[in-house]
């Protein structure tokens, strides 16, 4: 039971984001007895994917901001004389301004039920904020007391308690191509690293088929939401860390067909790769040499500091006008490649972010960006099922009510959490949203806008449907921060078929809706009633159906004095910041890791069960219980190659330190 934990544990982590659930994993790995709790149903904080009716689940609950009841009301008896405590946030207040929307072709839901789902499916609400415009956005009815059963519809948001012992680690490998996300508690499936190919489809001349509201209800377990928006670089912090800790077979990856440019306000495939460049016809034969020229100095530059050392003290856009470069090689290689400030990059910095552009490309397929199916709250729970093969116990709608501190050391000792159980570690790790307003008091924070829309087209049509695409929207006014788009297609196993999941994230300066909407202006189209009197360019945009903005706390990059009286041995871990990749969760992750544990390996191979070599005393009470006990099958192997859902399936692999990981390689 989750009321009867051990009292004593070497480290206690709050909090199931990413950064916090890859220190997890890394300290069970090398050992460490883990407590790993979150005051939510889910895994992954701000980091989660939700099914349609679990994001409507979490949109209610950030507009009521209802505080919890549940708490043990004599836990300060467990307080002795030299001890003072830290009381920790029970609600989360790092989502803002929630505002929700439905674009016509709405039709009643209340008799609709989610495919699957055992309650009845609430009917979906409108803006939490007044004043919206009724029209010509039409919204759907409010939401109703009904949302808060939409948790029971996804079982693996349940609380859980793992144990390494109810978890083996040799598992049997499984197609995990189903409507919900597969849970760290509830299936122990091992997925290959991989890309999946976008499968070609047939192009249809025909309109694109009117979904109504109803039907992204019904296939609401079709959809995986992500609360933040990120790609993995194919050579990132983060893959590489997949591949060395083997969390990779845990995980499957598509790969990012296409980079896209927002120019002259029209939207248009940038050619990255030498191929893409020779073959492209939006360029011309001189365009293409200055482009390679330019893309064979970054891989370099380092070599040649002749060339740029008179502009250190520039921006890389100034830097860029000097290379002799037309202006739409210059906005592809700003926007598109570099995907940098225009105002605010240096010169440097702009070089290095083309560098690694280029350095990922090639990989794994002909962009340098992977998408984890199933979306990337997929990436948080692997590593949770890491720390749990290795002992680590997990515990969700597990609330921390405060920090037990010593006075003298100046240490914290325990934690007690909502049933008053005291449980003391050595070490303790806290996502940032759980520290109080009186210990964060100093510290400022930094704001993301975020848009999420279900639309009926892609932004740019080609022949294939299955296309996962980038696109970066440079800022209308400068100073503005530029939008990165990303558009997921229902191959991702995060929408339904004949839809569309298309992310927008930018630092805020306003509100979300404030930041984003005129770019959702430019690139979709809303209104439906007025499409008679629509000009053809405009009905050729693709279709918003529904749309949420929320504005999200940016708690990286913030110094550790900031925070207030905190503890030596308690160790603050960010949310989600702005960037594209994951690499400051990594980071910050292994820096934690290293100062609690200086001589320990981070995340290192996990041992191969042929290698491990028992003592005599070990191996006479294991062959004493083999006659009672089923001989272990082996695992199947890896080379045999298989079929999936009409996919070709071949398994490629990549020899590091004489470890074999397996990669899953999907073409239609």
């Amino acid at each position: 039971m989750a009321d009867n934990l051990p009292a004593e544990f070497d480290v206690v982590v709050v909090g199931t984001g990413l950064p916090e659930s890859i220190i997890a994993a890394a300290c069970a790995r090398s050992g460490q007895r883990v407590l790993h709790v979150d005051s939510r149903n889910y895994y992954g904080g701000n980091w989660a994917s939700f099914s349609f009716s679990g994001l409507l689940s979490w949109i209610k609950e950030n507009q009521e901001k209802s505080e919890n009841s549940d708490e043990c009301e004599d836990w300060k008896k467990l307080i002795l004389e030299n001890e003072e405590v830290i009381s920790l946030n029970k609600k989360d207040k790092t989502i803002e301004h929630v505002e929700a929307f439905c674009f016509g072709d709405q039709d009643s839901a209340k008799d609709v039920e989610e495919a699957g789902a055992l309650p009845k499916l609430p009917v979906f609400g409108a803006s939490g904020a007044e004043g919206v415009a009724q029209d010509p956005n039409k919204e759907c009815p409010p939401l109703d007391s009904a949302v808060a059963r939409a948790e029971s519809c996804e079982p693996e948001k349940a609380a859980s308690v793992d144990t390494a012992s109810t978890v083996e680690e040799n598992d049997t490998e499984v197609n995990c191509e189903n409507e919900g996300s597969p849970s760290v508690s509830s299936s122990e499936s091992a997925l290959d690293l991989g890309k999946a190919e976008a499968a070609p489809s047939e192009v249809s001349a025909q309109e694109p088929k009117k979904i109504m509201y109803s039907q992204i209800v019904r296939e609401g377990r079709r959809f995986n939401i992500d609360l933040v928006s990120k790609l993995l670089y194919s050579r990132g912090l983060l893959i590489d860390l997949l591949i060395k800790s083997n969390v990779s077979r845990y995980a499957e990856f598509k790969n990012a067909t296409r980079i896209l440019a927002f120019r002259e306000g029209k939207v248009e495939q940038v050619p990255c790769s030498r191929a893409d460049v020779f073959n492209s016809r939006q360029l011309t034969m001189v365009e293409k040499r200055m482009l390679m020229k330019f893309l064979t100095f970054c891989l370099d530059y380092e070599q040649h500091p002749d060339e740029f050392q008179d502009y250190k003290n520039s921006t890389f856009a100034q830097f860029l006008r000097t290379r002799k470069l037309t202006p739409s090689l210059q906005h592809f290689i700003l926007h598109s490649i570099a995907m940098v400030s225009e105002t605010d990059c240096s010169t440097v910095e702009g070089l290095q972010a083309t560098r690694k552009f280029l350095q990922c490309l090639g990989r794994y397929g002909n962009t340098p960006f992977l998408f984890p199916l199933y979306g990337q709250g997929e990436i948080p729970q692997c590593f949770c099922r890491m720390c749990a093969v290795f002992g680590g116990i997990y515990c969700l709608r597990h609330s921390v009510q405060c920090l037990v501190v010593d006075k003298e050391s100046g240490r914290c000792k325990a934690i007690i959490d909502h049933f008053g159980q005291r449980i003391s570690a050595n070490y303790f790790i806290v996502e940032d949203s759980y520290l109080s307003e009186s210990v964060c008091r100093n510290v400022c924070y930094r704001q993301i806008s975020r848009a999420v829309l279900i639309t009926d087209q892609s932004v740019l049509k080609t022949d294939s449907e299955q296309q996962v695409s980038i696109l970066t929207v440079p800022p209308v006014d400068l100073g503005q921060p530029a939008v990165c788009v990303i558009e997921l297609c229902s191959s991702t196993m995060t929408c339904m078929k004949d839809t569309y999941l298309v992310h927008l994230t930018c630092p805020s300066t306003k509100t979300a809706r404030e930041d984003l909407e005129p770019v959702v202006q430019k690139l979709f189209h809303l209104n439906t009633e007025a499409e008679k009197e629509t000009e053809n360019e405009e009905l050729e945009k693709p279709r918003v159906l529904w749309a949420v903005y929320f504005n999200m706390r940016d708690s990286s990059g913030i110094d550790r004095n900031s925070y207030s009286n905190l503890p030596s041995n308690v160790y603050v871990c960010s949310g989600p910041d702005s960037a594209l990749g994951n690499d400051c969760a990594v980071k910050q992750a292994e820096t934690i890791f290293q100062e609690m544990f200086p001589t320990e390996e981070f995340c290192p191979p996990p041992p191969n069960p042929e290698d491990i070599i028992y003592d005599e005393d070990e191996l006479a009470s294991e062959e004493s219980g083999l006659s009672n006990s089923p001989e272990t099958k082996p695992e199947p192997s890896s080379e045999e190659s298989s079929s999936r859902d009409g996919c070709v399936v071949c398994s490629v692999f990549i020899k590091e330190n004489e470890k074999i990981h397996g990669c899953v390689v999907s073409s239609g």
